[in-house]
């Protein structure tokens, strides 16, 4: 049975969310009574997540509950190839984004944050101008 596009998105948030802390599978599982294997078909949409579930991790992981479901298309179908699951270009699930997020965030300087953020918008936009 292909998993439905809420669950695969809700899941995906669940990963994002996680990696973004640095928290591995194994330590979000122990935290609310799970293997990590049941995490792993929870952040593929493989499993449902139930609502009281979904609180806990909105809690362990310092986010609203809203936040799961976040940049879902208005048609929860919309954005999904052939095969049922979301496409894996999806920026915000590569390695590279997460570890740059994680980097940047690890940064204390809220100044320094600053102009890392100043230097690649800048970077970004001359990168721009020089493709077209």
């Amino acid at each position: 049975m292909t998993p439905h596009p809420v669950d695969i998105h809700v899941g995906m948030r669940v990963r994002l969310r996680r990696t973004l802390l640095g928290m591995s599978q194994e330590r979000l599982a122990s935290a609310v009574g799970l293997t990590f294997q049941q995490i792993q078909k929870y952040e593929r949409g493989k499993n449902r997540i139930g609502s009281s579930r979904l609180y806990q991790f909105a809690n362990i992981l310092e986010v609203p509950v809203a936040f799961f479901f976040e940049d879902m298309p208005g048609d929860a179908t919309q954005g999904l190839n052939a095969g049922g699951n979301m496409p894996s270009d999806d920026v915000l699930s590569k390695r590279e984004t997460l570890e740059l997020v994680r980097a940047y965030y690890r940064i204390p300087s809220e100044l320094a944050r600053r102009r890392v953020s100043e230097l690649i918008r800048s970077l970004a936009r001359q990168d721009e101008t020089t493709t077209h």
